[in-house]
């Protein structure tokens, strides 16, 4: 099992949109997370930053979040989402959301 986290800033005026998005997930979306072998999926909000957290149990991690970025399901719930968002300046990739070094994990 891989453990993963992100950040990425929410648009102070988008948050009531994004909290009813996710207070509402689609079971479509849902679905190709599972498919993709993510689980335990959290995302957090403090201070203007949302921070994900999954745990992924896959074997291809590149190949199962491609699948993900290819389901018309996922494509339409980012159309909505990504609005919301704005990409750290230390995101540097061009990626959304900025991947988190894990420095400690209590097991």
């Amino acid at each position: 099992m891989e453990r993963h986290a992100a950040v990425v800033r929410l648009r102070p005026e988008k948050e009531a949109e994004y909290r009813a998005l996710h207070a509402a997930a689609w079971p479509g979306v849902l679905a190709a997370l599972r498919r993709a072998h993510i689980g335990n999926y959290s995302i957090f909000l403090r201070d203007g930053l949302l921070f994900s957290y999954l745990e992924y149990t896959g074997d291809d991690y590149a190949a199962d979040t491609a699948a993900i970025a290819a389901d018309p399901v996922s494509q339409r719930w980012w159309a909505l989402t990504d609005p919301c968002q704005q990409p750290l300046d230390s995101g540097g990739d061009g990626r959304l959301w900025a991947s988190a070094e894990e420095l400690f994990h209590l097991d």
